[in-house]
């Protein structure tokens, strides 16, 4: 039991005894709940609380009295402080598990189901250096973790410095970034470009972006490097200045290699989203080439694939063995991307039908249709809510199998509704939140069983979850 020093801000010596969701660790109290981040069970720490409610509470770790037996060395410098890889400090083995446990448990705490079949989680061959796309912010403050006039004080906020920072939002604080000089989520290739273009920025005096006066220039670099090895870059800035991105365009052509596409994107919006904004292309063809199996698929700037290649191959096949198909079935591959799950089963389909919001990946959907010679599939833009109506079923046939890869939202209410009117005989049910698709299949339930579940470990060393479901009409 730990020894409360000040009731409602620290708790002294507190034992951590499980994971909850979203990888979080967990204590309790007198009877309370306490979620912890940057825990592991086993652990005795002390822990300042953050947010406190009348059953549960929130904190974090101040410092590690005892460390548990399960901590192993995290592999990245900037581990601790930079939001990504927060579970680097476990083993991969007890990732895996407390994974596996969470998806169960969202199954049956918040779908209230049973009587499916649990498969065990298939982890990731390759866990570092697995992602094929990252984007890094600019800023012009940079994160500190623990500014040394306040060692004596850590219950205090960090601050900052000015600087010239490349690297991850910090979370939950929005105008600062940790500056990152080496990454393990990509190919170093990663290190190279950002590295490159931050040494470059300081020597010109670029100024960098300041999110909350919106003053500065540049504002991300996105870059995508394809197993094909094909790598697009995509700088991001505040405004247009045509000879200053043509100078620092032509650095980084000249200082790194392999680039196969160079764009750049003016984003003069307060927010960095760019799915209203229009990438130019300054050299290549404006689009990279990625593999699945034997299959081509052209990624624009703007478009979804899947960030771990290697991993949704995997993914992809299990979808493709849970769909069941024979040749003689039509399948609608809902929130399609670029037709990537469609395609990858339509060679066992009769017709493949997708849908997706973003334009330009319907057009890469198309483009990945003819490029890879099959002729039996069509792809349809526009919100899936609005397009799926009875009219639309009707024209384009009866659905025998449906797949849908929703947002981390899920779906909407409004789908599911229409989903179990046109009642498909199967339902695949590809998710990234275990949580929401636990919640959509619990509405499906009314005319669907869950026959089995499979979870994927897409992101090593994060907590998310990528999962599999199949769902059967009720005879």
């Amino acid at each position: 039991m730990g020894k409360r020093r000040n009731q409602k801000e620290i708790i002294q010596n507190l034992e951590v005894t499980g994971y909850a969701a979203e990888g979080k660790a967990l204590a309790k109290l007198d009877g309370k709940v306490i979620f912890i981040e940057n825990a592991v069970p086993g652990d005795v720490a002390d822990v300042m609380i953050t947010r406190n409610k009348k059953d549960w509470a929130e904190g974090r770790v101040l410092s590690i009295i005892t460390p548990s037996s399960q901590r192993v060395v995290p592999f990245c410098k900037h581990f601790g402080i930079c939001g990504g890889c927060k579970w680097q400090m476990l083993p991969y083995a007890k990732q895996l598990e407390y994974k596996q446990q969470e998806a169960e448990q969202n199954l049956r705490r918040i779908g209230k189901l049973d009587g499916f079949l649990m498969m065990p989680i298939i982890g990731a061959t390759q866990t570092r250096q697995y992602r094929n796309k990252l984007e890094f912010t600019a800023s012009n403050k940079e994160f500190l973790a623990q500014p040394a006039t306040k060692k004596d004080n850590p219950a205090e906020k960090p601050e900052f410095i000015p600087a010239h920072a490349i690297g991850f939002h910090v979370p939950r604080i929005f105008d600062k970034v940790v500056n990152i000089t080496e990454c393990h989520l990509m190919d170093d290739i990663n290190n190279s470009i950002r590295n490159t273009v931050r040494d470059y920025a300081k020597a010109k005096n670029i100024l960098f972006y300041d999110a909350r006066q919106h003053t500065g220039w540049l504002r991300n670099i996105i870059i995508r490097y394809c197993t094909t090895t094909e790598l697009m870059v995509n700088v991001v800035v505040n405004y247009e200045d045509a000879q200053e991105i043509k100078l620092l365009l032509d650095h980084l052509l000249q200082n790194v290699k392999g680039i196969t596409t160079l764009l750049y994107t003016v984003n003069s919006k307060w927010n960095d989203s760019l799915y209203d904004q229009e990438p130019i292309t300054y050299f290549g063809p404006g689009y990279v080439k990625e593999k699945l199996e034997d299959l081509v698929f052209i990624i624009s700037p703007k478009s979804f694939f899947q960030t771990n290649t290697r991993q949704a191959e995997t993914l992809y096949r299990i979808t493709r063995d849970f769909a069941g198909l024979t040749g003689n079935e039509i399948v609608y591959d809902l929130y399609c991307g670029t037709g990537s799950i469609g395609l990858f089963v339509s060679k066992y389909a009769k017709k493949v039908i997708g849908v997706e919001l973003i334009e330009e990946a319907i057009a890469d959907a198309k483009k990945n249709a003819a490029l890879n010679n099959i002729a039996h599939a069509a792809f349809f833009a526009g919100d899936v809510i609005e397009i799926c109506d009875t009219h639309f079923f009707e024209k384009q046939g009866k659905p025998d199998v449906i797949i849908t890869d929703p947002p981390r939202a899920g779906m909407h209410e409004k789908l599911v509704s229409k989903l179990l009117e046109i009642a498909a005989p199967r339902i695949v049910y590809v998710s990234c939140n275990t949580a929401t698709q636990a919640r959509d299949i619990a509405l499906l339930h009314e005319k669907y069983i869950l026959e089995k579940i499979q979870p994927v470990d897409m992101f090593p060393h994060t907590h998310h979850i990528e999962s599999v479901a199949l769902l059967t009409l009720r005879q």
